[in-house]
């Protein structure tokens, strides 16, 4: 399929950026490791023992700071629906997590250990519709909600990509009445161009 100007101009810009660069050189798996890095220096959530899932894990690079920083005595468990490459000290799962037949593995999988972490940085494949984009962003951070209501400690903390939009108030709004603490963060890995963010909740209501 042939490329268009739009497709080219973010190979190009891609291929350029300091951070796809820096993965590269530091065997990160993506650029969204620095993201996730420079919020956990913050905000601490990731600590050693920690059990930790990561929601739309592919290609690992969340999963990959996660498992580095919880240690061997901790837990990361990727589910996606896209395969992906083998990571030390990660439990892949490969499915929707909205289907009994995954939850289930992932119950198997935390053997009674409560999650201290879940962490979304799912997108959409983008249609380039503003609202079409918007409306399929928040609708997988609400899952990412729900399924953080039912699996995190009451210590626990969830971490979800969002983009400023129609719905954020009201995702927002979700988010304090499910958490006693939210904040907003935006790392310095997040293109200045993009809209997205990141929320923050810790300790269940």
């Amino acid at each position: 399929m042939k490329r268009t100007r739009t497709s080219k101009a973010w190979m190009r810009e891609h291929v350029n950026d300091t951070y796809v660069q820096l993965a590269r050189k530091e065997g990160w798996r993506s650029r969204a490791a620095f993201k996730l890095m420079e919020i956990d220096d913050k905000d601490k959530l990731l600590k050693r023992g920690e059990v930790a899932v990561d929601l739309g894990a592919t290609p690992g690079g969340w999963s990959q700071v996660a498992s580095k920083r919880v240690g061997e005595s901790g837990l990361v468990i990727a589910l996606d629906l896209i395969e992906m490459e083998p990571l030390h000290n990660v439990d892949f799962i490969q499915g929707d997590f909205r289907e009994d037949d995954v939850l289930q593995k992932l119950e198997e999988k935390l053997a009674g250990r409560r999650v201290g972490l879940v962490m979304s940085d799912m997108a959409p494949n983008m249609s380039g519709v503003p609202l079409v984009d918007q409306a399929r962003v928040m609708y997988l951070a609400e899952l990412g909600l729900e399924f953080s209501r039912v699996h995190l400690k009451p210590d626990g903390s969830f971490l979800v990509k969002v983009f400023q939009g129609s719905d954020y108030e009201k995702f927002l709004a979700a988010m304090r009445e499910t958490f006693k603490t939210v904040a907003v963060r935006k790392p310095d890995a997040s293109r200045d161009r993009s809209a997205e963010l990141y929320l923050l909740g810790r300790a269940l209501r």
